[in-house]
């Protein structure tokens, strides 16, 4: 089989290996997720959660065992053309710069990744939009519980009959906002590019993310095989999407601190809005110092390692390939 057809043939897998693997991952790891985003979004001394345990804990206490998948439905939805995009387009970047059949370069692997990053933000950041706002309610609930007098308002420049509610109730109760109802507020309010404020930001964290996790994992991948016709053990390819991921961002955890704030449309007591990524970055390093840009980094390394493991996992088992009724192996035969 010629590299075009192994191309079309295999796209098909690996958009539902993508599909499987984030669907998978997400609902092992969106508790962390959801404290990361949390911790990120606090002000210094204005401090709900000390820590991811406190968060989770007192998630739970406050909302519920449930409370700790909030937003996850739309992480579930969206999880799937995102990592099929990401995965795919990884592998279909690399694969039309190794048309010459030379081996590719470590600049031709940023690259591809470089591709790839670009071409997922289209999903990720309406995904990340609506998430942070189902997952950052409970937060704000929580502020008013220990500042009851101080109403929050949604600081978005317009009213909104859903979104600019108050949390002064006491005790403050969490806003049940579906992503359906942010979706309709934002159109109605910002328009369809509402759904996309962020953008810069997320490109900001994705592309660099994307061109350190690819390369890295590829390495790391190759020296678990034993021989150039071996195949690599499951448990490898796991291990090298978790080590991969997590170095991947811890790197790039600064970019998602700002993407956080900027994507987070209610504020609470006291809370500043920013005007783009310089003043979010000013305004961080003045008020809060450089140590508030790695909040939530912990995290947010516990939430990748894992997802891009199992993710790298269900992609090289080949569920996909299962499926659609062809294996890896027949795949990959000429």
């Amino acid at each position: 089989m010629n590299d075009s057809m192994l191309c079309c043939c295999s796209l098909p897998a690996k958009l539902i290996n993508g599909g499987v693997a984030g669907m998978v991952g997400v609902t092992c790891v969106f508790p962390i997720d959801l404290a990361k985003t949390r911790l990120q979004n606090q002000r210094s001394g204005q401090q709900i959660y000390k820590n991811m345990m406190d968060c989770l804990i007192k998630t739970v206490r406050s909302e519920g065992y449930f409370g700790m998948y909030r937003g996850a439905a739309v992480n579930l939805t969206l999880v799937t053309p995102e990592k099929a995009i990401k995965l795919a387009a990884n592998d279909f970047f690399r694969h039309q710069l190794s048309k010459d059949g030379s081996k590719l370069t470590v600049f031709k692997e940023m690259l591809a990744g470089c591709c790839a990053g670009m071409c997922q933000v289209t999903i990720t950041t309406p995904m990340e939009m609506l998430k942070i706002q189902m997952q950052d309610a409970g937060r704000i609930a929580a502020q008013q519980r220990v500042m009851p007098s101080v109403v929050t308002t949604l600081k978005m420049g317009g009213t909104s009959a859903v979104l600019c509610r108050s949390y002064n109730a006491s005790p403050a109760p969490v806003m049940r906002l579906s992503a359906t109802q942010i979706t309709r507020e934002l159109l109605k309010t910002k328009g369809f590019f509402g759904l996309y404020k962020g953008l810069g930001a997320t490109l900001m964290r994705d592309i660099p993310f994307s061109v350190v996790y690819f390369p890295l994992f590829a390495h790391l991948h190759q020296l678990g095989q034993p021989s150039p016709e071996g195949s690599v053990p499951f448990y490898w390819s796991f291990m090298s999407g978790c080590l991969a991921g997590c170095v991947a961002a811890v790197t790039v955890s600064p970019c998602d601190v700002i993407k956080t704030r900027l994507q987070s449309l209610k504020k609470g007591a006291n809370e500043e809005t920013y005007n783009g990524i310089v003043d979010c970055v000013r305004n961080i390093l003045k008020k809060e110092g450089p140590g508030a840009l790695l909040k939530g980094a912990s995290c947010r390394a516990l939430v990748i390692a894992p997802l891009f493991g199992i993710a790298q996992v269900v992609y090289f088992v080949g569920v996909g390939e299962i499926l659609l009724g062809y294996t890896p192996h027949n795949i990959y035969s000429s």
